[in-house]
């Protein structure tokens, strides 16, 4: 595991030396044009809706430099030993870093889009997702969007570039990367690097090792899609609430369904696919709207029904649906839902007033110890 600094050929040597030598002069300079892009790329999320963790950036090492400035090109039998980066000082486009930390992959998208369309500040050279443990390969390892990015008429860039070629012109245009991830990626990669790459006796590694970020990369992963569903759950909950949007949408018994599962993935044991039900019993006190349902299917209620009711087995979602209305309405509930007095036979309307007694003393047991 050689670096490929030491493997470089020695008719090579001299070029990248004198690059990096000149790198090593420039860098100073450098970092004003890192700090430069950072705070560009800071300055778009202010008041976009778009809110990444952090924003950090690093004007790449001279050793750093002298590494991939010695990377070689494959070597073809009879051809003389070539570099990748013959011109590293031209070619490389990661001497300045930037990059933002995100919470759930969903948000690296809306970082990049919202990244690119800066397009009188920056122009997108390249934008790529990196998954190093590629999908295709079925291995793990973390994922990172990488967009390559030219600055416009900068003017700290053209103060790099006079001092670089005080008799050149400068055009304010300088290429970096950017680095778009989650903080999950960001914490797999930054801790396999210092051990993987950083390592400082190459023969000490272990494949236990790389059995061991494989691992811990699935696992990585996983917590990232459960977060990211968690996430999409909560946005869809809460626009429920949304009067004028998702709340106002009419309760069709496909609509129904779709918001129990929603709130009450748990109480979902339904033999069949029939919500028309629950349509009708919910249109029968005049609830017509997504908004009506979700402020009927409140946890705390649904608890209190629960123990009132003493369900013997937890109920499904007709059940449940039924006392959840029978608790909030009472004797409307059942004469709204039940059979008519004058039917000869009333096993609905019997159930419900069973059930509604036991609300009652549920409700006037909890009075007296409110009172005691």
């Amino acid at each position: 595991m050689s670096s490929h600094w030491e493997r470089l050929d020695e008719q090579l040597r001299p070029a990248v030396a004198a690059s990096s030598a000149e790198y090593d002069r420039l860098r100073p300079h450098l970092e004003f044009v890192t700090r430069e892009v950072e705070s560009s790329i800071r300055d778009i999320f202010t008041d976009s809706g778009t809110h990444p963790l952090f924003v950090t950036s690093r004007t790449k090492s001279v050793e750093s430099f002298r590494e991939k400035a010695s990377r070689m090109v494959k070597a073809v039998p009879g051809a003389l030993p070539a570099l990748q980066f013959p011109e590293p000082l031209r070619n490389l486009t990661d001497m300045v870093g930037v990059r933002v930390i995100t919470t759930l992959p969903g948000d690296n998208a809306q970082v990049a889009n919202l990244i690119k369309r800066q397009r009188t500040i920056f122009d997108c050279r390249g934008d790529r997702e990196k998954d190093i443990g590629s999908i295709e390969s079925g291995t793990y390892g973390y994922s990172s969007r990488h967009l390559i990015l030219r600055t416009i008429q900068n003017d700290v860039v053209k103060a790099f570039q006079k001092m670089v070629d005080p008799a050149g012109k400068p055009n304010g245009s300088y290429f970096f990367e950017c680095q778009i991830r989650t903080v999950f990626a960001h914490a797999w990669s930054e801790i396999e690097h210092d051990i993987r790459f950083k390592a400082q006796d190459r023969r000490a590694w272990s494949p236990y090792f790389d059995r061991q970020f494989t691992a811990t990369a699935a696992m990585l992963e996983t917590v990232e899609s459960a977060f990211s569903e968690l996430h999409d759950r909560y946005e869809t909950v809460t626009s429920f609430w949304d009067n004028d949007g998702e709340g106002a949408v009419p309760l069709t018994p496909n609509r129904i369904k779709q918001v129990w599962q929603t709130l009450l993935p748990h109480v979902d044991r339904k033999s069949d696919d029939d919500w028309g039900w629950a349509a009708e019993l919910l249109a029968a006190h005049g609830l017509t709207r997504t908004i009506e349902l979700v402020d009927l299917l409140q946890s705390q209620t649904i608890s209190a029904v629960r123990r009132a009711l003493d369900h013997r087995y937890s109920p499904g979602p007709d059940r449940l649906l039924d006392d959840l209305l029978l608790w909030r309405f009472g004797t409307e509930h059942i004469e709204l839902t039940a059979e008519p007095l004058s039917a000869d036979s009333k096993p609905r309307r019997e159930s419900l007033q069973r059930r509604f007694q036991q609300i009652n003393r549920y409700r006037q047991a909890g009075r007296a110890e409110a009172q005691g």
